[in-house]
């Protein structure tokens, strides 16, 4: 059996907030706005807005009412911690580092290679949605410089 993960859907607290967030930084990372629904889901309690890609589905999703206050805090039980998004080189990384700062993304830890990290070549940027959702833009490409070119291993 091959893991594969068919969709994911998290939580935010607020959904005028997140949605123009995801509408931007959803199409860096390969999901066409085309494929985006949204629904009320009164039986639910929620108001749900899913991106849906060939290979993974991605929604965000409205608190319940008696939720709605609370913040997030990604090492409470049960929390994401962080969602990483694999990257096929470095490059790729250092480009998008520029396009979430034009989105507005709060960058938290901007590219750089992580040693302490495995497999080797880790290297990644780390940065938060609207509500403080962590995500990470990474690539395990080693590079090394030879004469004039880069090598690269993914």
């Amino acid at each position: 059996m091959e893991p594969v993960v068919s969709h994911i859907e998290i939580t935010v607290r607020d959904m005028e907030a997140a949605v123009p967030f995801y509408d931007k930084l959803l199409p860096l990372l390969g999901f066409s706005l085309a494929r985006r629904s949204s629904a009320m889901i009164e039986t639910h309690d929620k108001h749900v807005v899913s991106y849906e890609h060939p290979r993974l589905g991605i929604a965000i999703t409205s608190p319940r009412r008696e939720f709605a206050h609370e913040v997030v805090h990604r090492r409470r039980p049960g929390a994401l911690h962080h969602l990483a998004f694999k990257v096929e080189s470095r490059a790729d990384v250092d480009r998008l580092h520029q396009e979430l700062r034009k989105i507005g993304a709060n960058v938290v830890i901007p590219p750089r290679e992580f040693p302490e990290y495995t497999p080797p070549g880790y290297y990644a940027l780390f940065f938060k949605d609207p509500d403080g959702i962590k995500y990470e833009i990474v690539t395990h490409q080693i590079c090394s410089a030879v004469g004039s070119r880069v090598v690269g291993v993914a």
